[in-house]
């Protein structure tokens, strides 16, 4: 199959395209770069040393003989030239990463907030209508998230996208239908995603696309079976204030002697799942496309629940770190529950690789081995939701003052 994956140069982009690739597809990646030029923004790198996409390409052709196609397109801005492409090229199916992926970062500022509405938004519905004027019934896998349902607790799991309701009629009898979840975005960054579902929605409705919606957890880990090939090939590690997810980032501060830092209670519980799950998850929605007329397919992509302060006991029991509470720079409650159903990815055969001991080693010797890359500076989270906010996290947990970069 020809697959185009936007977004390909990214975290979760770049080990997908390996895996496709592995698996015998024609892969092309489309990206704008724009993550590299994130890190210049902020002053910070990934910890893992990152060569050019093309050096990355390269050497993937010497492990394995098999190319990957690199086209340096911006989806948000240039969508004449995306549409031309997109023409010419006629992938099968298109995996959609191109968006701004970071709650922290989409919060930093009203400049922040307006650059991931616009790349986000524009780059969705550029695809979107592009694909419908070049005529192409190519397979849209998009990757969203489970913050579209929001962190609330409402004492029922959380459906695969769509709730079953009943509406009384005129008549005094009752209609049933099936809706999407309800929306409750905790951020600028998952505002995007839950427009994006309407826009999904839309299209689907009126131009016959087939669609899939990946609602994903947070990942965590770095090595999939095709990263693990060559040094060269190892995926990002972000673990910044801003891009490193909560996982990574107690592990990372574990391996540096760096307290783990817990925001608020911790009692904020958050689904996850590991980055070789996450690349099997992509390759079976590809194996089961929604057929043209169908209503957008939505998955929940993630293997499990836990609470933050667990995660950081469990990471501090397994190195010797130190847990420290700091006042948390989101809006968001003190505690909640998370149930959620995955049944879809389950009975098309994901066998879940589950958050261990054993492969927390790994990542824990993945980040001791590039510890001089880090810049302690960049570890705390200093992007707070709103001004009032902002005051109450200006020190990081060794007690120097903070600010905010950007």
């Amino acid at each position: 199959m020809k697959i185009a994956v936007l977004g390909g140069d990214g975290f979760v982009g770049w080990p997908t395209a390996l895996h496709l690739s592995a698996a015998g597809h024609e892969v092309h990646i489309v990206d704008n770069l724009s993550r590299r030029w994130i890190d210049t923004e902020l002053g910070v790198q990934s910890l893992t040393p990152m060569d050019s996409i093309q050096e990355r390409t390269r050497i993937w052709h010497q492990e394995t003989g098999r190319r990957i196609h690199f086209h340096l397109i911006d989806l948000a801005r240039d969508y004449e030239v995306f549409k031309a492409w997109l023409a010419e090229t006629r992938p099968e199916a298109v995996i959609h990463f191109a968006e701004q992926r970071a709650a922290p970062y989409s919060m930093k500022s009203d400049r922040h907030k307006n650059y991931t509405v616009n790349n986000n938004v524009n780059a969705t519905h550029n695809l979107l209508n592009a694909l419908v004027e070049v005529d192409l019934d190519a397979h849209l896998v998009h990757l969203g998230t489970m913050g579209v349902y929001g962190y609330s607790s409402v004492g029922a799991a959380i459906p695969e996208g769509y709730l079953p309701v009943g509406i009384d009629t005129l008549a005094g009898e009752t209609a049933r239908q099936e809706i999407l979840y309800p929306a409750n975005p905790g951020s600028i960054y998952h505002m995007t995603k839950c427009l994006d579902q309407l826009l999904f929605q839309f299209y689907a409705k009126n131009d016959g696309l087939r669609i899939t919606d990946l609602h994903q957890g947070i990942v965590w880990g770095t090595h999939t079976d095709q990263t693990r090939r060559h040094v060269q090939l190892i995926n990002r590690f972000d673990y910044d204030g801003d891009y490193g997810t909560v996982l990574n980032r107690f592990l990372i501060q574990a391996a540096i002697g760096y307290p783990l830092t817990v925001h608020g209670t911790g009692g904020q519980t958050r689904a996850f799942i590991h980055i070789q799950d996450s690349v099997r998850c992509i390759e079976l929605a590809l194996r089961e496309p929604p057929a043209r007329g169908d209503r957008v397919k939505i998955f929940n992509q993630m293997t499990e629940t836990h609470r933050v302060r667990d995660l950081a006991e469990l990471v501090a029991r397994l190195t010797g770190g130190k847990v420290a509470y700091l006042p948390n720079p989101r809006k968001e409650a003190a505690e909640n529950d998370l149930v959620v159903r995955n049944d879809q990815f389950l009975a098309l055969g994901l066998d879940p690789i589950t958050l261990e001991e054993g492969l927390l080693s790994e990542v824990v010797d993945v980040a001791r081995k590039y510890a001089y890359r880090v810049d302690r500076s960049r570890i705390p989270a200093v992007s707070a939701w709103t001004r009032d906010i902002a005051p109450t996290v200006e020190r990081d947990p060794e007690g120097k003052r903070l600010k905010s970069v950007g």
